[in-house]
């Protein structure tokens, strides 16, 4: 666990890092092409406070796109039993208790977001707790409480907020190219391979954020649906709610491409249809079943 703490923990230095060079690069190459050196400091305030956002602000900013509200344990019984579950979770796993949020969508489903065991948070869907057993549902918290101690939240969040960041300035960049193109040295060769250079970075920036992601996402899963399985002490609680959750018809609105990843089980790809291994975010359900039943806890 501590091998992974350091590697999460490395790993995210290392796409805050990326993600900083990524946008300096693209507004060096903006800045030359159009001799406007504005948009080099531009590019500069950017790369810091994506970083700085991504880390102090990430998570809010995808409970909040999400749609979550945060469980209301005084009024409500039925969430006071749920945070009563999370909170014997944490006791038995030695971790803070992360605050608990309900998202009010009928498809079963959960996430876990934050940079740390003491500012993470938890997140389930109105239909994870109206369709799952007690035992299930311990299962799908147990999972979401072992991201939570893997740091698995932080790699997570800062790589899915750097993501809609870089994404929203390769959209700008290169809608600016088109835009202004006419203000440019058209005799400037050296500009213009820059130009070639940066354009080539906004095409592929996005997707190599997502490749990025998705790599990280498919190795995570099995170590935490092990690791809330030794949590619960009963694997199969947690491979029949993963059963459940990708048999459900019902379509998690508020999910998104970027957020799918986050998941316990791929709200767009539930049912594990064959697809390449590059582009999912999650292992096959059936694999991640088998390996939680031939679990000997």
């Amino acid at each position: 666990m501590y091998e992974q703490i350091a590697r999460n923990r490395n790993k995210t230095f290392l796409l805050m890092s990326l993600f900083f060079v990524l946008i300096v690069a693209l507004g060096y190459a903006l800045a030359v092409y159009y001799h406007d050196w504005a948009i080099l400091v531009i590019a500069l305030a950017v790369s810091l406070m994506g970083n700085w956002v991504s880390y102090w602000w990430g998570d809010r900013a995808i409970l909040g796109l999400s749609g979550a509200k945060l469980l209301d344990h005084d009024q409500d019984l039925q969430q006071r039993q749920i945070y009563h579950l999370v909170e014997n979770l944490c006791i038995t796993a030695g971790t803070p208790v992360p605050a608990v949020y309900i998202i009010n969508d009928p498809a079963p489903n959960a996430f876990a977001v934050g940079r740390n065991p003491k500012h993470a948070s938890i997140a389930l869907t109105t239909g994870l707790i109206e369709k799952l057993d007690k035992a299930e549902l311990e299962g799908v918290i147990a999972h979401e409480l072992s991201h939570v101690c893997n740091y698995d939240i932080l790699l997570a969040t800062v790589v899915i907020t750097l993501l809609g960041l870089v994404v929203m300035v390769s959209d700008w960049t290169l809608r600016s190219r088109w835009y202004g193109s006419g203000n440019r040295d058209r005799n400037n060769q050296g500009a213009d391979w820059l130009a070639i250079i940066g354009l080539v970075l906004i095409v592929l920036s996005p997707i190599l954020a997502r490749l990025i992601y998705f790599a990280i996402s498919r190795k995570r899963e099995y170590l935490a649906d092990a690791s809330g399985a030794l949590l619960t002490r009963y694997p199969e609680g947690l491979a029949r709610a993963l059963r459940k959750i990708s048999s459900d018809k019902n379509k998690l609105r508020v999910a998104s491409r970027a957020t799918a990843g986050l998941y316990v089980v791929n709200p767009f790809n539930k049912t594990g249809e064959v697809i390449s291994e590059l582009f999912s975010t999650h292992p096959p359900i059936a694999k991640r079943i088998e390996a939680l039943n031939n679990m000997n806890v």
